[in-house]
């Protein structure tokens, strides 16, 4: 499949093309650093700016069969970015009937009465702007869509293992974050899903199965 990572010299973003790579697809890497991107056969840069219009974005993803919203301004750039430049993307994937779209956003990003527990308090701008973000596939688009709600990113090495749709907060390994990204293509019952997650002792294939 041709696929879109929107943040693909994030961290999430860098490993979840590898992922994708890895299992055969063609991965379109869109950064406003897009010249930080190894050009490969199965890796295209693509240089592409969340502050453009919607028909600018639509243009430059008509060939595509899914895309994968993975980034993320760390602060810096939250309504313009995470937020607009969300929206905007999906507004553009409708318009060039590219249907599956799947939104990387933040544990319980949809339950404002949990942003006080444990480090999400610290984060309450960014669960701000994943909640409209996230509402806003849901409730105003007709997408395919899956949103992920990861708890906290760690550096380490992933297990291979995860919990889903929890209900208590925690960490992940970015590896085992990409490798559920870029496994969700692959079950569809995770279509117009939230699904949550953490650290645990699932195989990530038996995980995404239980959906």
């Amino acid at each position: 499949m041709n696929i879109f990572v929107v943040g693909a010299t994030g961290r999430v973003g860098q490993m979840l093309t590898e992922k994708l790579t890895a299992k055969g697809h063609t991965v379109y890497g869109a950064s406003r650093s897009a010249e930080k991107i190894k050009e490969t056969e199965l890796v295209k840069p693509v240089h592409f700016d969340l502050h453009e219009t919607v028909a600018q974005m639509a243009q430059q993803i008509r060939l595509m069969d899914v895309i994968y919203f993975v980034a993320g301004s760390r602060g810096k750039d939250l309504l313009q970015s995470d937020l607009y430049g969300a929206v905007k993307l999906m507004q553009a994937a409708e318009e060039a009937n590219v249907g599956r779209y799947i939104q990387l956003s933040s544990l319980f990003a949809l339950e404002p009465e949990r942003w006080q527990e444990d480090y999400l308090a610290n984060l309450a701008d960014y669960n701000i702007a994943k909640y409209f973000s996230d509402k806003y596939l849901i409730e105003n688009t007709d997408l395919d869509y899956t949103i992920l709600q990861p708890g906290s990113l760690t550096e380490e090495a992933g297990s291979g293992h995860v919990a889903l749709q929890v209900t208590d907060t925690g960490k992940n390994a970015i590896e085992d974050v990409a490798e559920v990204l870029a496994s969700l293509i692959d079950f569809p019952d995770t279509v117009d899903q939230v699904i949550t997650m953490h650290e645990g002792t699932t195989p990530i294939a038996t995980a995404l199965a239980d959906i």
